[in-house]
């Protein structure tokens, strides 16, 4: 196994490791210090992942954003053609349905007649296994973020991680794309996206 999948599968083991009460304690100071970014403020459209098993949690910060009025999309994976695609949501418990690997994703009619275009995302939130301070990112190997991202390089792109994801540098590839921020229960880190 190389470094990057070690390191991965690590990084997931850790985050697997915490309770749920520790799961919701530290995404609840991440969400808080999410809504307080100015990017978050001043952003129109925002396009966000649902947060899925052991992930830094998204669903109270959706419910936010929304009652601040922000145009919410999030991904649905087309598995087959390897894509992913942002779709405008308004509820939560009405528009989810149990996607891919059960992932919460937009139910049939959101996707068909509410695809959000690209271009007119202003901040992109995402989930990864492992970060750096660099604002390198692994996912979970699949590689739908990098390709989403690197359509839309203007938008601002921040990924949720816990401390314990952080790492002194991780191995990444020419085709992994890096984040604007990283934010974490201890610190808000601005990467150097170039």
């Amino acid at each position: 196994m190389n470094y990057a999948k070690e390191i991965r599968k690590e990084k997931l083991a850790q985050r697997d490791s915490l309770t749920i009460e520790e799961i919701s304690e530290k995404s609840r100071i991440i969400e808080k210090k999410i809504l307080s970014l100015d990017e978050i403020q001043s952003a129109l459209n925002i396009f966000i992942y649902v947060s899925f098993r052991s992930e830094v949690s998204t669903l109270w910060l959706i419910e936010e954003l929304l009652k601040n009025s922000k145009k919410i999309s999030v991904p649905i994976t087309h598995v087959a053609e390897r894509r992913m695609e942002a779709i405008h949501i308004e509820d939560l418990s009405r528009d989810l349905v149990p996607g891919y690997c059960n992932i919460p994703e937009p139910n049939e009619e959101r996707v068909r007649n509410n695809v959000t275009d690209p271009f007119n995302i202003d901040v992109v939130i995402i989930p990864g296994s492992v970060f750096d301070e660099r604002g390198a990112r692994f996912g979970y190997g699949g590689g739908y973020y990098d390709r989403f991202l690197e359509k839309i390089p203007f938008a601002v792109r921040i990924g949720l991680a816990f401390e314990m994801q952080m790492v002194e540098e991780a191995p990444i590839q020419p085709h992994d794309e890096l984040l604007d921020y990283i934010v974490t229960e201890q610190r808000t880190i601005k990467a150097k996206r170039l």
